[in-house]
This record gives C-alpha cells, structure tokens and sequence, in this order.
C-alpha cells in the first residue's frame, strides 16, 4: 500500500486540542467542562470553585503525586471525548516536585523535566481525543506593549503552542454599561492567540447561572459553538476536494482520449461544457497542451483547428 495519499484519502482527526486562559475568576474550568464527555484532571484543586450541577456528568481525577498521572493512562479512557487538564502550569509544577523534589530545579535537570512534558502531551494526543488545557493569565513586555500570555514556563509554552489547533483569551469587558464575558482566538496586540478553526474573532460566553447558584443553562459552549462548526468545516474541505479529485479524473480521461486531431478538436468544444471546480480549467489546458505537444499537432488561427 503506497504511503503517498490523495487530499481526499487523508484521515484528518476531527478532535481539537486547545489552551484557554484567562485572568482568576473567568470560570475557565466550567467553560473546558463545556467540551463532550469530559475528564478532568484537576491538578489545581480547581473542581471547588465549579458549581456541583456542571459536575454531574464529569469524572475527575485528583493526584497526589506525578507517578499518579503515569498510572492514569493504564485506565480506560474510552468513555471519555475530551482530556481537561486544569492547570497546564500546576501540572509542572507536579512534574518539577518529582524530578527535583522540595528544591528549585538546576539548569541541568530541565532537560528531564521537558522531556517529562512531552511524555505527557504526546501521551494526550495519543488517545484522540478533544484535549483542553486550563492556564492562568501572564503577561508578557512586547516593547511598550503588555501583552497576556498563559501563565507557563516559556519554553515548554512555545512547545505546546505549536502543537495546538485553539488559543483562547477569556476576559470581561464592557460595553455599553454592560458586561460581557467573552473568548478571543484570535492573536491580537494585547494578547497572544491562535485560531486554526476559522472561529469569529470574538465570541460571547453566555451566563449559565444566575445570582443565587442556579443553573439557567447547559454548559455545551466548546460542543456546540466550537466543536460542531470546526467538524462541519472540515468535512466540507473534504468533499469539495473529493468533487475536485473527481473532476481531475474526468480531465485526465478526456485528455487520454485526445489521439488525433479530430479528438483533439471534440476535446477543445467539450471543455467548453465542462463545469470547473478551483483551477481545474487551468489544469485541464495545461494536460491538453502537453498532449497535443506530444501528438505534434499544431493549431491552425484561421480554422480555429487542430491538425
């Protein structure tokens, strides 16, 4: 089986790792809850500060140690769509404590803990599955310009960035009087972001819950405004590119036929008929030149005719 595919023989994963963060207080674990049948795992104690009704349908795992998260992928995660990690910093913090114990950990040990943080998001991707890690908000001096960043160490930061397909920035603001709770992808002067799943540049988070604690909501926020778009998007990218495939294969057999200059001209009328998809009317003249080149025909102005 050749190891080379077609755009439309590709299997492109539908699931979607993502780092949202934000300043305290923004209900960053609550909204990660909003992604599909969610694990957390709750490195930051964080569960606490989640209302108890957005928990009846989340299984959690709380550690004691990092040898804890090493076990955990020997469990059956099978029943899960999303891997929450709450909070992405928290998390090297647990790695730090078992490579270095009580103490700061010296220059020559950071190769072991990063390698220790690749472990674990190659361990993550491997399960394909939704990943979301939680992270508080930093900043970052870009000249004159603050910017806010996750809060995480930066190199392990720009490894993971790389990797990730959402970069969200959680933030209140107000307008006209009015508060609202919003998400941002998009990379702006005020604070990084990346947005690979074509989403609005800013979108409002609803308030699913009212003064008193109760729930006025679901919390499908990631399931339903992000998730079921970025799946809608992707499977139309594969069908206009299999409808492209399919008519470069009809070029091609039009083009096989051309042996003369008879079929040469009946090409020439049908491509006229033709409905063309992107460049494929581009393509379709280039693969007729070449073939008439091949067959040395040569065309004639003034019968406007192959011979």
């Amino acid at each position: 089986m050749s190891l080379i595919k077609k755009a439309a023989e590709l299997i492109i994963p539908q699931t979607v790792k993502a780092i949202i963060y934000g300043q305290a207080g923004m209900g960053k674990t609550t909204f990660a809850l909003s992604a599909p049948k969610p694990l957390l795992l709750d490195f930051d104690n964080g569960v606490k500060r989640v209302n108890l009704e957005h928990l009846n349908t989340v299984d959690i795992v709380q550690f004691e140690k990092w040898q804890d998260v090493q076990a955990l992928f020997n469990e059956d995660l099978s029943p899960y769509g999303t891997i929450v990690v709450d909070t992405i910093g928290k998390m090297m913090d647990y790695i730090i404590s078992y490579k270095c114990g009580t103490r700061q950990p010296q220059v020559r040990e950071w190769s072991g803990i990063n390698q220790e943080f690749t472990w674990f998001t190659r361990s993550l991707s491997m399960l394909n599955k939704n990943i979301i890690f939680v992270a508080h908000r930093d900043t970052r001096k870009d000249g004159e310009e603050t910017v806010f960043v996750p809060a995480l160490r930066e190199k392990s930061y720009n490894n993971i960035v790389t990797d990730v397909d959402l970069l969200g920035y959680m933030e209140m603001r107000a307008e006209n009087g009015r508060q609202r709770r919003t998400i941002t992808f998009d990379p702006t002067s005020r604070n990084d972001g990346k947005n690979t799943c074509n989403l609005p540049s800013v979108m409002e988070i609803p308030t699913i819950i009212d003064k008193n604690g109760k729930i006025t909501g679901k919390n499908d926020f990631i399931a339903e405004k992000i998730l079921k778009p970025y799946a809608a998007m992707i499977e139309k990218k594969m069908w206009e590119r299999a409808e492209y495939d399919a008519k470069i294969q009809e070029i091609d057999g039009l083009v096989q036929s051309v042996t003369d200059p008879d079929t040469a001209n009946q090409f020439v009328a049908a491509l006229g008929t033709v409905k063309h998809i992107g460049n494929s009317l581009q393509y379709a003249r280039q693969a007729f030149a070449a073939k008439v080149a091949e067959l040395e025909l040569t065309y004639n102005k003034e019968t406007k005719c192959y011979e």
